[in-house]
């Protein structure tokens, strides 16, 4: 190695170049050669990028602080002086906490409390699932540590096998405790491929909120150990090849005990390559039956049965004639004895239906469809018997009908309900819900509605349209007009005196109105937190009443001074009476 050097001196040879050349020690420089901290900056570099959790305390790298300097010690013969005083400095911003933004997850195993999940942020702290709570805290402080909820998460995974096996394939069913076991044999095709169907689940699952991976394999057992330990989120293991995809997997893999893998990595097994390797009978004998039982199911030389979660098919009734009916009065006929079947079956079951669909088979192969809906699930057999009575002359039976079939889209529970009114004879207050869906069935669901007051300074925000039966909010203490207009009307030819005056006349719809009286202005200020463009957006509203009568609201954009709040135009936002 050479190295050139340059050292500064007090004699008459000040500055002296000096070439040394084939030495592994530089000489002259503060330190001295062979000291175990010569390679500080190199050393201090690797222990820059390991978690704070990995890296060596001041003890193990065999330094130590520097003591302060004590004020009251003097020199000898010195006189201590006072030192300046330093400036003000800012106070430095406070550092992030060790653990901030690590949620985990905790409970109970023993007499002790374990981690049960991890968020990213707490694994790449070198947190994991099974490690004891304490260890965690004395690791890392600052953790957001939560009760796992493992009824609720059982009751998710439930949830998404159900919609998987409506979607992607009949054959779900739950791996617990994180996962789903989904069977592709013949369906892959009907979503372009095992990497297209993986795709789409991964892009659900991000809609939702969940991070996800997916591997494919030959066998359940593969698949659940390449799922867990592979890197990327889409493993796909080619068929046949189970053995040299799980080999560098670790013994956890094989969904094997805790206390088997720890046996097996005291005689150095610590992969699944090298219990692949190993006689059987040994093996067998040392760590039972079980262990390879499912190293035979990851191979595919044992069976695994899976049991699919079964989607509860919704309450239904059906009807099938032995002739074709086509006149009106048999299908009403048919309808009534469908009814109480339906009803029957949504009671024994404890629910109400909300959305109730009718199926006619023609004898063509053609099928009717019938939809009917109510405000507030219900089985009363005669309401929803006169809601599809209705809807009987929009059924076309062409050659005949040769089956019915009544079916529940939307379904809620429904148990005993309090008798209305009181004891003492009072009257109980009216029921809208039948003439709701009367008027609905008419009419159409979309045209009933109720008007709702929703918390916004711009009136075309103020106003939400809300079902028949729901709540609505209360209205304001400012005066508004019954008839709204939106969006409002411009109107033309205003004479205003600016900046707060009412306007004395205007046109609208082709008709010119003359003040009479008039109040206001209103001022409303556009919301910036919506959009930009309102920041600096102002409404003048007036309260105008004219010669005949008639009561407008009106509003100028802007305030008369400022040209960036309007352009001074007049429009029209409602009526009164």
């Amino acid at each position: 190695m050479a190295l050139e050097q340059e050292a500064e001196g007090d004699g008459p040879e000040g500055r002296m170049g000096a070439r040394i050349e084939d030495c592994s020690c530089p000489r002259g420089g503060g330190w001295r050669p062979g000291a175990g901290w010569a390679r500080r900056e190199e050393v201090q570099a690797e222990i820059d990028t390991l978690p704070l959790h990995q890296r060596p305390s001041i003890r193990e790298m065999g330094r130590r602080t520097e003591s302060s300097e004590v004020p009251f010690r003097k020199g000898r013969g010195d006189v201590p002086r006072p030192s300046p005083s330093p400036l003000p400095s800012p106070s430095p911003a406070p550092l992030p906490r060790a653990g901030e933004g690590a949620l985990i997850t905790i409970h109970r195993v023993g007499t002790r409390m374990e981690i049960a999940a991890v968020s990213p942020e707490a694994a790449a702290l070198g947190l994991h699932s099974g490690m004891p709570l304490t260890q965690a805290r004395a690791m890392i402080p600052g953790l957001d540590i939560r009760n796992a909820e493992h009824e609720a998460d059982a009751a998710i995974l439930e949830r998404l096998a159900l919609f998987a096996a409506r979607r992607w394939t009949p054959a779900a069913a739950v791996s617990a405790p994180d996962g789903l076991w989904l069977d592709l044999t013949g369906v892959t095709h009907l979503f372009g491929g095992e990497r297209s169907i993986c795709a789409r689940i991964l892009r659900f699952c991000a809609r939702a909120g969940f991070a996800a991976r997916i591997a494919v394999a030959g066998t359940a057992g593969a698949a659940y150990a390449l799922a867990r330990n592979a890197g990327g989120p889409i493993t796909l293991c080619p068929s046949g090849r189970e053995a040299e995809a799980i080999a560098p997997l670790p013994l956890e893999a094989l969904r094997i005990g805790e206390d088997s893998a720890i046996a097996a990595r005291r005689l150095g097994i610590d992969r699944i390559g090298d219990l692949i390797a190993m006689p059987r009978a040994p093996l067998a004998r040392r760590f039972g039956q079980a262990l390879l039982t499912r190293l035979d199911q990851a191979l595919g030389s044992a069976a695994e049965p899976l049991e699919p979660i079964v989607p509860a098919d919704p309450p239904s009734a059906s009807v099938r004639f032995a002739e074709p009916i086509a006149s009106a009065e048999a299908i009403d006929t048919a309808l009534d004895r469908l009814m109480s079947g339906f009803v029957d079956t949504l009671g024994e079951k404890g629910l109400a239906a909300k959305r109730t669909i009718l199926f006619c088979s023609r004898i063509d192969g053609e099928e009717q469809r019938i939809v009917i809906g109510t405000a507030r699930a219900s089985r009363d057999r005669n309401h929803l018997l006169r809601l599809l009575r209705m809807k009987i002359e929009t059924i076309d039976p062409g050659f005949g009908i040769e089956a019915m079939r009544l079916v529940a889209g939307r379904c809620e529970p429904l148990g005993p309900q309090p008798i209305e009114g009181g004891l003492g004879g009072e009257k109980p207050d009216p029921d809208l819900v039948p003439l709701i869906d009367r008027l609905a069935g008419r009419l159409g669901a979309r045209r009933l509605f109720r008007i709702s007051a929703v918390e916004s300074d711009v009136p075309e925000r103020s106003l939400a349209r809300v079902g028949p039966l729901s709540p609505a909010a209360g209205w304001p203490d400012w005066p508004r007009p019954v008839r709204f207009l939106s969006p409002p009307e411009p109107i033309d030819r205003v004479m205003a005196e600016l900046p707060d005056q009412a306007p004395l006349r205007f046109l609208w719809r082709g008709r010119m109105h003359r003040t009479a009286r008039a109040d206001g202005p209103e001022r409303i200020y556009g919301e910036w937190w919506r959009k930009s463009g309102e920041a600096d957006a102002v409404r003048d509203y007036f309260e105008v009443e004219d010669e005949d009568g008639a009561r407008f609201w009106l509003y100028r954009r802007g305030d008369g001074i400022d040209a960036r709040t309007g352009d001074l135009s007049w429009w029209l936002q409602g009526m009164f009476g």
